[in-house]
């Protein structure tokens, strides 16, 4: 049965609530809270039963046939809503905005919040170590603005992007960004790729807020970020109904600001996760993560995603990690008072936009108790940070916050004695009140004589006398007791002076609870006109939580501090792959990477499995490291300021799109070649190895050149072309070295150390040897090799040239006129190859005669 299968004229007033409710909420699944339960009807519960695995019931709705019905109990929907959500749905939660109590008829009802994969509060269902972003995406045909948003930290930030989808989606993704919400559906091309290739869940939304948090971008003054932001702001407070007065000031990120870094650069180099398994652990980020906050852990994670490009920035970094280690001591402590410190950030966020509790608040107390401490410390270290301690408000909620309160605020238990007199008054006659009924239920035993006779208490009947049946005959008419209840084995009776007392005492709990719970709220009011000042509080916490990460890595990893250049020198002594060395079983071995002003390029040739790609990621890594603001691992390192990284390190297809692993190799090359700038580091490993072997070597070699003379970005290049290594000759600029390895009876020993000049041979059989292969693969190629190796190179090579070069000795010819036409030095690699493929073609046509 669907919603627009019934006859609403049918339906029970509370279905008809229902139905008014969900026409406003189409997409979401509505929970609709009864009694102790969120229900979901009609299509949300068929969905519900289905993703969920609950029974599917039925329900009476007024109707001949009760309506598909699921529910789950109020007191434990987080995990049902954290799996929905996983999964790609919005939640809507209705809640009973009146108590049914105090309520003639039915109980209005509402939708409080909507909940989206980006706009998660509870700190129950989120990851400490990263942010949820939510974000806007405006196009205006020339460049992409866009908003994104965490809005259980408070932070929103604000961009503008280049018109370039791979860009882009580079932002999107190394952001972790959840959610995008989109004004159209116009630009099909990106709606497919965010949503069908990357799982990122859309909204459609154009509207804007402009009568509401105008301080988000008070101090912005671009139009186009400020439509971005109240594009946002109207889908989060409009449509998902979100309080959003924790929100800070917006951050513009500007691109020139930062090491700017593609997402095929972030997954190759394993920065926060790894390229097999796509977990955090053995990533750069989970070995640098040395953290004691959840504040602190995002932070490091945001400073590796950013690194700086502002030399006194990274020079503050170093010196202030420099200070934490020579004042050791003073460094534990810090970090010993950091592990007090709960999530300060998303407690913030939950006081508006969470369900805030009474353990919440009691979090934040503890958390402001050790601020003193960290402030005394910091100021010791005569650090620039100024860290609050909040003093009035610890003061409040040490003395209003019960030490162990109950998961939910309207149980009581919520506030200590002697912070209001009026419910000290109350909580008094409570107590006196339970003391009276044991009292009391002796002093019946002394006068009846019944002595198992019992005073208990239930919901239904309230305080009550319970006499067995061996003892009826004892009761007395002289008592004036009431029978109210007949069990098998016993009967159960009021009396007026019991009644009396009851009625007391169960007045005092309910107005306890009741009170309670209105200075519950009053606190949480309080709290939240400190929440702005909270949350710079928080931002400098976790600040100094990453620098103290930072500075117990260098010490335990033997790091050593950069010194920063501007001629374009990278001087590095004793480099190495800081995860690699940390989780190998075998000794690392460290490699020096010496680029003078005059080297751009270093051609690196080696074995398989060498060493030349963990070579490649370790001089990026250092990089990113030093411009981070850490220290790098090496026993000496001299950088200058990268302002971007490139990478083409392994080989992938494209399986979504159907792209070769040729030609994901040439796109990215392509996005390094077009980008790059002087300034720039690349890293190409083996290029041109998924085509055939001229093609690619021809490809490889005019990259190589179009890369050294004319981008002279910093470049390391690793090939198994060994007849690319005669560039070194012809061009100043590019440098030959090798991995070593050492060859003994057939069998091969990789030394992994870096040595100037180049080799001649790949040793791939040796490599297949030891990969496992069947005996007789590996004779049979061995003999195959030797027959090449009898061959002469030079003969080899004078063929192909005579096939491709040999022309007709006639006037036109066009396979002539058309290579005068090429200039290899500014051919892009997809030009190349259409080039190639037309020269075969006028080729061939020529050899037939045509």
């Amino acid at each position: 049965m669907k919603r627009n299968e019934v006859n609403y004229e049918e339906l029970s007033p509370m279905m008809k609530q229902y139905m008014d409710i969900k026409k406003d909420y189409e997409e979401e699944l509505l929970f609709y809270r009864i009694g102790d339960f969120y229900e979901l009807f009609f299509e949300d519960g068929l969905t519900a039963s289905r993703e969920l695995e609950l029974t599917l019931t039925g329900k009476n709705a007024g109707l001949e046939e009760r309506v598909p019905m699921c529910g789950v109990p109020f007191h434990s929907v987080k995990p049902y809503i954290e799996k929905l959500v996983n999964k790609g749905y919005k939640v809507a939660i209705c809640e009973q905005l009146e108590d049914p109590k105090n309520t003639k008829g039915m109980v209005k009802r509402g939708v409080i919040q909507v909940i989206s994969k980006g706009t998660i509060a509870d700190l129950e269902l989120l990851n400490e170590h990263n942010n949820h972003y939510i974000a806007t995406i405006i196009d205006y045909t020339y460049m992409y603005t866009i908003c994104y948003a965490d809005i259980s930290t408070g932070d929103i930030f604000v961009s503008n992007i280049p018109h370039e989808l791979d860009k882009l989606l580079s932002l999107v993704l190394n952001m972790g960004i959840l959610e995008v919400i989109l004004p159209n559906h116009d630009d099909i091309e990106l709606i497919k790729t965010l949503k069908g290739t990357y799982g990122i869940e859309l909204s459609f939304s154009a509207e804007k807020l402009t009568n509401q948090y105008q301080s988000i971008y008070a101090n912005i003054e671009d139009a186009h970020y400020i439509e971005a932001i109240q594009t946002l702001l109207y889908y989060l407070v409009v449509k998902e109904l979100k309080d959003l007065s924790h929100l800070k000031e917006a951050t513009i990120i500007y691109e020139d600001d930062y090491l700017e870094m593609d997402v095929h650069t972030v997954r190759n180099l394993e920065l926060i996760e790894t390229l097999r398994l796509k977990e955090r652990t053995f990533s750069l980020l989970w070995l640098i993560d040395k953290t004691k906050t959840s504040m602190g852990s995002r932070k490091i994670k945001q400073w590796l995603m950013h690194p700086l490009k502002n030399e006194t920035k990274i020079l503050d970094r170093y010196a202030k990690i420099e200070k934490l280690n020579t004042e050791f001591i003073l460094k534990e402590q810090l970090r010993d008072n950091l592990y007090e410190i709960y999530d300060l950030e998303r407690l913030c966020g939950k006081v508006t936009c969470g369900s805030l509790n009474g353990r919440d608040l009691l979090q934040l107390k503890k958390s402001l108790e050790v601020l003193p401490e960290i402030k005394r410390i910091i100021d010791e270290l005569h650090f620039d940070y100024p860290l609050k301690t909040h003093q009035k408000l610890y003061e409040l909620l040490e003395k209003a916050i019960y030490e162990d309160p109950p998961v939910t605020i309207k149980e009581g238990y919520l506030i200590k004695e002697g912070y209001n007199k009026e419910l000290d008054e109350l909580k008094s006659i409570r107590s006196g009140g339970k003391d009276f009924i044991a009292s009391f239920e002796n002093k019946l035993k002394e006068e009846t004589g019944i002595k198992n006779l019992k005073v208990g208490y239930n919901k239904v009947f309230g305080y009550y006398i319970e006499v067995t049946k061996g003892q009826l005959q004892n009761v007395s008419e002289d008592f004036h007791w009431e029978r109210r209840q007949t069990l098998t084995n016993a009967e159960r009776y009021i009396s007026p002076e019991l009644k009396e007392k009851e009625a007391l005492i169960l007045n005092a709990e309910e107005k306890i609870v009741e009170m309670e719970y209105n200075m519950f709220l009053e606190i949480k009011d309080i709290v939240k006109k400190e929440l702005l000042e909270l949350k710079d509080t928080a931002d400098c916490l976790a600040t100094i939580d990453a620098l103290t990460s930072l500075a117990v890595c260098a010490e335990e990893y033997h790091l050593v501090k950069p010194s920063i250049n501007h001629e374009h020198i990278i001087e590095i002594k004793n480099g190495r792959h800081p995860v690699i060395e940390k989780v190998s079983n075998m000794e690392y071995v460290a490699n020096d990477c010496i680029m003078d002003a005059s080297i751009n390029t270093l051609l690196i040739t080696g074995p398989n499995m060498s060493g030349k790609s963990t070579y490649m990621r370790q001089l990026a890594i250092i990089i990113i490291l030093a411009q981070m603001g850490s220290f790098v691992p090496a026993s000496k390192a001299n950088l200058p300021i990268i302002d971007k990284i490139f990478t083409r390190i392994g080989a992938s297809d494209d399986l979504v799109s159907g792209e070769s692993t040729f030609m994901v190799e040439m796109k990215e090359a392509k996005n390094a070649i077009v980008n790059a700038t002087e300034d720039s580091l690349i890293l190409f490993d083996e290029l041109g190895r998924g085509t055939a072997t001229y093609d690619g070597m021809s490809l490889a070699e005019a990259i190589l050149k179009y890369v050294s003379t004319k981008i002279r970005a910093k470049t390391l290049f690793s090939t198994h072309y060994h007849e690319l290594t005669v560039l070194e000759e012809k061009i100043p600029s590019i440098k030959n070295v090798h991995v070593s390895a050492l060859e003994s009876d057939g069998q091969i020993t990789f030394l992994h150390k870096i040595k100037n000049g180049a080799v001649d041979k790949s040793y791939g059989i040796h490599v297949a040897k030891l990969a496992g292969l069947p005996e007789d693969i590996i004779n049979d190629a061995m003999h195959i090799l030797s027959v090449y190796e009898k061959k002469p190179l030079k003969n080899k090579s004078e063929e192909q040239i005579q096939l491709v070069m040999e022309f007709p000795d006639d006037n036109h010819d066009e396979l002539r006129d058309k290579l005068k036409e090429i200039d290899p030095l500014r051919i892009t690699p997809m030009e190349a190859i259409n080039t190639l493929f037309a020269l075969k073609k006028i080729s061939e046509k020529e050899r037939n005669g045509e």
